[in-house]
């Protein structure tokens, strides 16, 4: 155990020993109901004292250690996205979900910002440090609405990616970062971009960028899409009705391994087809970051405060002290009430009487 003090020791003992010896003082020199006033209250600085020096136990906790690197996900909700033809038969998400997972796992102690796109572009996780939230967000994540699709344009986070970027420059920049862009390449017709091969270039944003990846997924052969209408009882991973083309037959997607190449070129960073969910740490591999252990955490020593059972201790000598002085009034107005009554009457008594009065004639 040991004492952390709220205040410096010094100051305490000015303040308390010469309060707690009067209160010894006057327990000695008092009697009756007097003397167990002032052993409560010596009581109550005894524990106001206790509660001052913060006893504590020391203990060894696993600290999150943050290092200098940052880790923008770049992430493609499009329909396309929900195509079967990942790891023998499930969706192309179910590879996004567990590829961010793991790149976090493998980059412990990180910053992450997590930026999707569909019909639009939007943040979805500010840049933080807890990994938690990157995993709730890619165990939840759910391709668009299928009746809201707008097409699948890859410069359609290009702004979004931009602004927080730079963002992050400010804040930081002596900092390492990192891109990850998951998606299967497809350009199709779209409001915010003109479809096919042709997209907006990313690569005024290369010099930003110390390492990452894009990663593709999907084969040239493509699969079908499961319907998703916001329920948890469509989309994919469910029974749901295949997304039909003009001719009512369930269409299907083909990633686009061109589109990907030609981003991964315009960024500065690496192309890998993603279609197994195969280890990730190579794409981290050689990343210069500082202050980050092996797992991302440190032993750190905390302390448990030990000084509530003074404080509820004092808390009840502190009751105890006012339910005495509620009934100390009420006595004390009653006492002072008669005084004052018994000291008229006296002087009353005492008054001369008025000359003349009662003599005889």
């Amino acid at each position: 155990m040991t004492l952390r003090m709220l205040l410096p020791l010094w100051l305490l003992l000015i303040i308390f020993v010469p309060l707690i010896g009067l209160a010894i003082w006057r327990v000695k020199a008092s009697h009756g109901a007097r003397r167990r006033d002032w052993l409560r209250r010596s009581g109550i600085l005894v524990a106001a004292l206790v509660i001052g020096l913060c006893p504590a136990v020391p203990r060894t906790d696993s600290e999150l250690l943050t290092s200098n690197a940052e880790l923008f996900f770049v992430v493609d909700r499009t329909g396309s996205m929900a195509a079967e033809d990942y790891d023998d038969g499930r969706a192309r998400l179910e590879g996004v979900q567990a590829d961010m997972v793991a790149l976090t796992e493998a980059m412990p102690g990180a910053r992450y910002t997590i930026i999707s796109f569909d019909s639009q572009a939007t943040r979805q996780l500010p840049m933080t440090t807890d990994a938690r939230a990157v995993r709730s967000w890619a165990d939840t994540v759910t391709q668009e609405i299928t009746a809201y699709s707008a097409g699948s344009s890859i410069d359609r986070p290009l702004q979004a990616l931009t602004d927080s970027v730079n963002a992050a420059l400010e804040r930081g920049p002596e900092n390492v970062r990192l891109v990850f862009f998951l998606s299967d390449g497809e350009n199709t017709d779209g409001s915010d971009s003109t479809g096919g091969n042709e997209f907006e270039s990313f690569e005024a944003l290369g010099p930003l960028f110390d390492g990452g990846a894009v990663m593709g997924y999907g084969t040239s052969e493509g699969g079908m899409m499961r319907s998703y209408d916001g329920t948890s009882d469509t989309g994919f991973g469910t029974d749901a009705p295949y997304i039909t083309g003009p001719d009512g037959q369930p269409g299907i997607s083909q990633y686009n391994e061109d589109n990907l190449r030609t981003l991964a070129g315009q960024l500065g960073v690496e192309y890998t087809h993603r279609i197994t969910p195969d280890d990730v740490s190579f794409l981290v591999e050689g990343i210069d970051v500082q202050d980050i252990a092996a797992d991302g955490r440190r032993d750190n020593t905390t302390y448990r405060d030990v000084y509530w059972p003074a404080a509820v201790i004092l808390a009840l000598l502190l009751a105890w002290e006012a339910w005495d002085l509620t009934r100390e009034v009420p006595r004390t107005r009653r006492k002072n009430e008669v005084e004052t009554r018994d000291r008229r009457r006296e002087n009353a008594r005492r008054e001369p009487e008025p000359a003349g009065k009662g003599s005889p004639r």
